[in-house]
């Protein structure tokens, strides 16, 4: 059950009003889910939606690329709702569902594609250490370029911050829909 929701437009501020109305107008044409706690702060929810945007839509980096890393960055937080929805939006982009089903398992999946492993393995890498040692890095930017590495780290940094946000106050995953992520260290954990 979510911690927070959506004020009514009636008892929106006129900040958030007009954050909600750029959310609307933009390329998604929703308030997406962490938008929902962003609203507390209207700059932030202005900022952080158009970020998102941004690093989800107009990056260097190809569809599936940029979904193979939300969805480490999901698996890593455990995020129900960031990996339902971008589990649906990795499938369209061409990911293969084997792939999927190994990071839903914790397991490195078999890429074929050297720029899925460079991303897989710099995603995890940073994710799990906050570092990305040199002989990775240099072959993310061997494989990506400069930009495409600085965007590969915006992608996560940007997710992690959706990932908490959705985690925190449990925002985005409906009832009747089952998580699909074990989570063994939070099972039996008091809310």
């Amino acid at each position: 059950m979510p911690r927070l929701h959506l004020p009514p437009e009636t008892e929106l501020t006129e900040a958030q009003k007009a954050s909600v109305a750029e959310a609307v107008a933009g390329i998604r044409g929703r308030v997406p889910a962490p938008m929902i706690a962003w609203l507390r702060n209207p700059v932030l929810a202005s900022r952080g939606q158009k970020l998102g945007e941004l690093l989800r839509y107009e990056t260097t980096l190809e569809p599936r690329l940029s979904e193979l890393a939300i969805l480490v960055c999901a698996r890593h937080w455990t995020s129900h709702h960031e990996w339902t929805a971008h589990k649906r939006e990795a499938l369209k982009a061409g990911l293969a569902p084997e792939v999927i089903a190994a990071i839903a398992a914790r397991r490195a999946p078999g890429l074929s594609d050297p720029r899925e492993q460079v991303v897989f393995d710099v995603s995890r890498t940073l994710l799990a250490t906050g570092r990305v040692p040199k002989p990775l890095y240099h072959a993310g930017v061997a494989a990506l370029g400069e930009r495409g590495m600085v965007e590969l780290v915006g992608i996560l940094g940007y997710y992690c911050l959706v990932a908490l946000t959705l985690n925190t106050f449990e925002l985005g995953l409906p009832d009747s829909i089952a998580p699909e992520l074990a989570d063994p260290e939070f099972a039996g954990a008091g809310a």
